[in-house]
């Protein structure tokens, strides 16, 4: 493509009507993130390129680690999506006369490098610093919940194994083999403010915890959490033990509940 035409396709579509959510949403984060900071945060640990082929640029691949969770792509998704959304494109910041989008295989690498080191939590925290400091978490009250997370249970692998971090567990009728995310939000804003990770089969109930902060006075969960005030690690500790639980009743409660609905007992 020449220059003449590339500077004509986009002028011609910066004369859209309407900018489509995806690309809108896409522009927000290029502004409000701190991205000198979070490259200076991975930086140290990201290969110099003296041996082999040169390493991307950490921001590329950030940008491309970043699109990845927003829009739940897999490794292949993320990179062919790329090539196919124009705002997508322009937020990685490449041109395609003079590279490429980064395969795969590298996004792969770069996403261990994270967790090796631990730097999406890193990352996380200064997300939750960030809306502290602009007062955007309300503070005082923390939501509770938890999400199984699958993973493959065939042990058609090198080991012959199943991962061992990965468990399996009943919801409802059915099983689940994997991981469970417990997360605490922030009831005033809907930011959440706290993650761990566990076993499919360790109950919600044990990391709620966790999940408060130390100037919440009330929290808010379903009916798995039933009994929480009554636990050891709630009771032995004085802040915890002062909180209102409030939690939602099972739904055999509610059935018995509108059962007797509009029963006239004069």
């Amino acid at each position: 493509m020449s220059e003449e035409v590339l500077v004509m396709s986009q002028s011609e579509y910066s004369h859209r009507k309407r900018v489509p959510k995806r690309e809108n949403f896409l522009q927000q984060m290029n502004r409000i993130i701190p991205w000198k900071r979070w490259v200076a945060m991975i930086s140290p640990f990201y290969p110099e390129g003296k041996r082999g082929r040169p390493p991307k640029a950490i921001e590329c691949m950030l940008r491309m680690y970043l699109m990845q969770a927003w829009f739940n792509l897999s490794d292949e998704g993320i990179e062919d999506a790329i090539y196919d959304s124009y705002s997508m494109k322009n937020f990685l910041g490449i041109d395609f006369r003079k590279q490429q989008v980064p395969d795969a295989t590298t996004l792969l690498k770069f996403r261990h490098l994270l967790e090796e080191h631990d730097i999406g939590r890193q990352i996380f925290d200064d997300i939750r610093e960030r809306l502290q400091a602009v007062g955007l978490m309300m503070q005082g009250g923390s939501i509770v919940d938890a999400t199984i997370i699958q993973a493959p249970s065939s042990t058609k692998n090198a080991s012959k194994t199943r991962d061992p971090e990965m468990h399996q567990t009943k919801k409802g009728n059915q099983w689940y083999h994997g991981m469970k995310i417990h997360s605490g939000v922030d009831a005033g804003s809907g930011y959440i403010h706290t993650i761990t990770a566990t076993a499919a089969n360790v109950h919600d109930i044990c990391e709620a915890h966790k999940l408060l902060r130390k100037d919440d006075h009330v929290l808010y969960a379903d009916s798995g959490y039933l009994g929480i005030e009554k636990r050891e690690e709630i009771r032995q500790d004085s802040h915890l033990a002062s909180i209102e639980y409030r939690i939602v009743n099972r739904p055999s409660r509610h059935r018995i509940t509108d059962a007797y609905k509009g029963i006239d007992y004069d």
